[in-house]
Formats: C-alpha cells, structure tokens, sequence
C-alpha cells in the first residue's frame, strides 16, 4: 500500500504553511497562534482520515480477473488479449490492470484503466505481438486498487495462469486458401512455367481444345470417337519432399527482427503448404541443434499441422554444422528417392565437406541446396564508397560474395541445384523451383 498523490499534495501543502508559520514567528512576526492550531489540527485530521481509509482499502474485496487469449500465436503478428474483471463492489470504482507478459513478448496499452460499476462486470484488452517462437506461460496479473477517499492505492497480484504457444508466421499459409492458388502465388513472386507435356501422370481423356499439342491427341481414341480427342496429364503426385534444416551458429544472423532460422522455417513451411495441396508427402530433418527432430515424408493436409508443432519451439544454437553426419542420419532413415532441400548459410570453408555429402545425397536422391544470403551483403555492394574505411568495406563484401558464387558454380558443376535469396525472399524461390520442376516432370 503506498500514498497516493492526493494524499502527498495535502500533506506538502499543510506542512509548507506549518513551516510558513514557524518561520515567521521565529523572526518574530506576529502570528496568531490560532493559525498554528488549525494547522495542526487540519494535519491530525488529515492523518486520522489517512488511517481510516487505509483501513477500509485493506477491507476492499479482491476483484476476480480472466484472460482470453488464443491458445496459438503467429511470429510478429499482433493479437489481442481480452482481460474481464469481476468485482463485488458497491460503489463505482477506476482501477488499472497490469498484465505480466513473459520476456519475448511485445505489448501495447499497458498498463490498462477500467471503470467497475456495481453488479457488472467489465472487459478490456491490449495487443499483443510475439517476437520469438516457443511455449509461454502467463502466470500473474497486477491490479491497482484505490482507498474509498483515494488517498491510498494498494497493489493486488492474481495469479490467472495461462498457457500459449508461438507458431512461425503461419498465417499467410492458410490465408492463401482465400485466393486462387496461381493468384496467390503470383503476389508472393512465385514465377511459374508453362507445362511441357513430359514426364506427367496421365489424368483423363478429353476433347482436343484450342492450344492442345499434336502430341496430346489420342489417335486411338479419336478414331473411335470420330473426333479429336486429347490426353490430359496432371502433375505427378505420391512425391516426397525432405527439408534438412540448419540449426546451428550460421542461422542466428538477425535481418530485422526475424533472424535466418525464423526465415528458413517459414520458406519451409510455405513449399510444405504448396507441396501437400499438390498430393506430395513431406517430411522434416534438423541438425546441428540441441534436439535432433525427423519427421517421415507423409501427405495430407494434417502434416502442416504436425510439422508446426515439431518446429514452434526449435531454436538456433551455437553449434557448427556438420553435413557429413547430417547426410548420414538421413540416408539412413531415407530409402526412397526423394527431395531433398538443404537450407543452410554457405560460406567459403563449407567447399570439401558439403561437396563430398551432398555428392552422397544425390546418389539416392535430388538434392536442392537453399543458401541464405545476409541483407547487408546487398546493401554495402550498392553503398557508394567516397572514404578509405567504405572502400576497404566494400572490397571485403565484393570478396566475400564472389567467394559464395563460386562455391555455388562448384557445386552447379557437379550437378547440385543451388537457391541463393535474401531471407525474406526464400520461400518464393524455393516454391519457384519446386512448381518448375513439377512442371517439367522433372
């Protein structure tokens, strides 16, 4: 319980005419003695009812408090959190709630001013926005309570446990249902080739429309029709899709407020919503983390639901990736031909060791290595350079980039696909390069 402003104003102003007082009668000044009388007593009077609402603060009924929230949250996305307040008060009361929000949790409107009214109950909110993955718990709520004369505010702490899980930014996944799917993927910048007719899984017999290949057409069928009658092929189907996922030093690179990892899961997640809708299977690979996680290649729409809570609280580490044992582990437990995409942040000293375990992947399966590239790196090479430090900056991001595109040709050579994008351009190019292969029956 601590003094209210009210309560401090009154008392500075009876002690500041006290003190007038005094002095003028110590440098002998007439003063009535009944001035210091009233002063005194108006001082007494003033802490008598100090006690007494004190008092009847402490006597005050605890109000009752209920969080509604949603039982998941997307990465750097804003929600909100409704509190509703209970109360048995007689009179009409202002209070403000403050919520403890976990560390790692950005909040706004706190802390929160609410009017009780007797007999009702009152509700109010503030938004929340999570700027790390993983479980959270929230576990008090602090209320401050004024004294029925208000000189007094005393400080109630509920405990109103909730539990909530932080889910990479899935929600544009699922938004993209409300679109087309060539509409949609055409705003994120995902550039789609026209089929060749090679390599797809025959789906049914139709008439020969305008723009149909010569190939397409059924001579069989059409002799028997008497008309032209065309094959219609549809994308093959019953593939599996392996992402090995990096999560060791080399993600924890921050452009923005997302570091690589969190960029690479969302790319991830994005090719895994496009590739299940288009009937393949998809499963998960991590190394170089504190919790190795494998996830078998399965279809259907329930296995985004299963990867995003595999991946909600994985976290980067200190770690330094060894491709050598990755590749292993998942040759292995991988039998069928599958493929795989390899999301990592190559550098130069990666060449022998990444060479010599991607040269075993593709043995068995189509590998497809997604390379992050920092922000930075774009911006210093297009930094005009007028000092001796810019200069010597520059030359370094210019090395640096030349030695990533040649270890990118070295592994082109041996006939590794290679994606090098910014972060936040990743899973566009990867769903790119998925959709086209897809598209060439490749």
């Amino acid at each position: 319980m601590k003094p209210s402003r009210l309560l401090l104003i009154w008392l500075a102003i009876l002690l500041a005419i006290g003190i007038v007082l005094g002095a003028l009668r110590a440098l002998e000044f007439a003063v009535p003695s009944s001035l210091l009388s009233i002063n005194w007593g108006l001082l007494l009077a003033l802490l008598a009812l100090a006690l007494l609402d004190g008092v009847g603060l402490k006597r005050l009924p605890s109000p009752r408090v209920k969080r509604q929230m949603p039982g998941s949250l997307a990465l750097g996305r804003w929600s909100e959190v409704r509190l509703e307040v209970e109360h048995d008060f007689h009179q009409p009361l202002n209070i403000q709630i403050f919520d403890h929000v976990p560390e790692s949790l950005s909040f706004e409107n706190l802390p929160l001013s609410v009017e009780l009214q007797p007999g009702q109950h009152s509700q109010t909110g503030y938004r929340l926005r999570p700027l790390k993955r993983g479980h959270f718990t929230f576990e008090h709520c602090e209320i401050s309570l004024p004294s029925p004369l208000g000189l007094w505010s005393d400080k109630c702490l509920l405990n109103v446990v909730d539990n909530t899980r932080v889910y990479p930014d899935f929600a544009r996944l699922y938004g993209g249902q409300l679109l087309a799917v060539d509409n949609w993927l055409s705003q994120l910048g995902v550039r789609q080739r026209q089929r060749r007719g090679l390599g797809m899984e025959f789906h049914q017999l139709r008439e020969f429309r305008e723009g149909d290949s010569l190939r397409q057409i059924d001579w069989k069928a059409t002799a028997r029709q008497r008309t032209p009658i065309a094959r219609e092929y549809q994308d093959e189907r019953d593939q599996q899709i392996i992402f090995m996922l990096d999560c060791g030093r080399r993600m924890r690179s921050q452009d923005g407020e997302l570091a690589h990892f969190d960029h690479a899961l969302n790319a991830c997640l994005l090719l895994s919503y496009i590739a299940l809708r288009q009937g393949d299977a998809v499963g998960l690979s991590t190394f170089a983390s504190d919790r190795p996680h494998y996830l078998a290649p399965v279809k259907g729409t329930d296995q985004l639901k299963v990867l995003l809570n595999t991946v909600y609280d994985l976290n980067s580490t200190q770690r330094p990736a060894d491709y050598q044992a990755a590749a292993s582990q998942l040759l292995a437990r991988q039998k069928r031909r599958a493929l795989v995409v390899l999301v990592t942040n190559l550098r130069d000293e990666d060449d022998e060791e990444l060479l010599t375990a991607v040269k075993r992947l593709s043995k068995q399966h189509r590998v497809l290595v997604a390379s992050l590239r920092e922000d930075v790196l774009d911006t210093l090479r297009h930094t005009p350079v007028q000092t001796l430090p810019e200069a010597l900056t520059y030359c370094g991001t210019v090395e640096y980039l030349n030695e990533r595109v040649e270890l990118h040709e070295r592994l082109s050579a041996h006939g590794v696909s290679v994606v090098d994008a910014r972060p936040a351009e990743l899973g566009a190019e990867l769903v790119t390069r998925y959709l086209s292969w897809k598209k060439a029956g490749a």
